[in-house]
């Protein structure tokens, strides 16, 4: 498989970085951590620039290499991430380009790539844990309207969302997989409590979130009813396949800083220190061979991430996490303090092993899609 750009390809990247670089200095400074209005505020015009320039397509109408070149360049150039817009750019709007009609395509697309609306994710639920498929919301029709109740759990960006992609079980009686669908629930609709929860970073990007007979439109289910378990493998190939890219690129970059760092330090001088990042260097640009390969297995393959991204997932969640505790060994008794680098992300990385499906429920993926064992009874 041939993993190099295309001249067509390259000539897409340069542009990029030109832009890049007169666009970046014009930026306004970035808002407190804290200030979620002012963050989405912040997060959104950064998507107007993008989609004024031109790029604003390409997380779902343009190549997965495209999308690959255009991750890589901006996180090199050190551009704003897609913060609040993650949702929207990574996981509901894909899944929507891919699965939705084309009235649900002209609604709901235009908007996140122009940067007007924010999108959050409803799947993850109290007493459902790593089974996803175990969620009890229930929808039942009414006229044409699913009522909705029940309750979600990290809910990403749902304080300042205008969408929620929703999880719900519209037939309880069907095997746990069988009964669910996929719903595009508005935000502003009565009967919805945000509750914000502070992460062990000190930051409060999630939130529970309480449905009390919730009414949605049904035209706003993508997929048939039922069907929703089916859509959402959809948008877990997005999280787990291509939502990462940018991150390798800065993992790689903070490895180099970790370098100079213990050179500067003296840690440089401990040859296991220096072993271990040889290590993770070689497991970092693994990754990123893996993740070309993913790519072009999506472009092969009508732009849907296959179960390779379950294999990205699961090492780059243990990589980065092991990436994170070298830099506390750089750090030395300077690791427990929040306002030097790398420190937050350290506590972020803890996480890594259970968002977007715990390790384990990748481990099962690849034994059963990919290596093709019996399920476990």
């Amino acid at each position: 498989m041939d993993l190099s750009y295309t001249p067509e390809e390259e000539e897409f990247g340069a542009r990029l970085r030109e832009w890049l670089g007169k666009a970046l200095p014009t930026l306004p400074a970035k808002p407190s951590p804290d200030d979620w209005p002012g963050r989405r505020a912040y997060d959104l015009g950064w998507q107007r620039m993008l989609y004024d320039a031109g790029y604003g397509h390409v997380h779902w109408d343009a190549s997965p290499t495209t999308r690959l070149i255009f991750l890589e360049e901006t996180e090199k150039a050190g551009a704003p991430y897609v913060g609040a817009n993650f949702v929207g750019l990574l996981h509901a709007g894909p899944t929507i380009a891919a699965e939705g009609t084309p009235e649900q395509r002209e609604r709901w697309l235009p908007p996140v790539l122009r940067g007007d609306e924010v999108w959050c994710q409803g799947f993850s639920e109290p007493g459902a844990g790593s089974d996803l498929a175990a969620l009890r919301t229930r929808a039942w029709r009414d006229g044409d309207d699913y009522v909705v109740s029940g309750s979600k759990i990290w809910t990403s960006h749902a304080e300042v969302a205008d969408w929620c992609e929703l999880l719900v079980r519209t037939d309880p009686a069907a095997p746990k997989h069988r009964g669910i669908s996929w719903l595009a629930m508005p935000m502003s609709a009565a009967g919805i409590t945000v509750r914000p929860l502070r992460t062990l970073a000190g930051s409060a990007e999630f939130a529970e979130v309480f449905l009390d007979e919730v009414r949605v439109p049904v035209g706003n289910r993508v997929g048939d009813e039922n069907d929703g378990w089916r859509v959402t493998m959809v948008t877990l190939s997005f999280e787990r396949g291509t939502a990462f890219v940018g991150e390798v690129v800065a993992c790689r970059r903070v490895l180099g800083e970790l370098a100079a760092e213990a050179r500067r330090n003296g840690c440089w001088d401990d040859a296991v220190l220096r072993r271990r990042l040889g290590r993770l260097n070689a497991e970092f640009r693994a990754l990123w061979r893996l993740t070309q390969w993913n790519v072009s297995e999506a472009e092969a393959s009508g732009g849907v991430p296959g179960a390779g991204g379950s294999v990205f997932k699961l090492r780059y969640s243990h990589a980065r996490q092991e990436l994170y505790d070298v830099a506390a060994d750089v750090l030395g008794v300077n690791s427990l303090d929040l306002e030097r680098p790398w420190v937050l992300d350290r506590l972020s990385s803890l996480s890594y092993t259970i968002a977007a499906g715990t390790s384990q429920i990748q481990q099962n993926i690849v034994a059963e899609r990919i290596l093709g064992l019996p399920k476990g009874r």
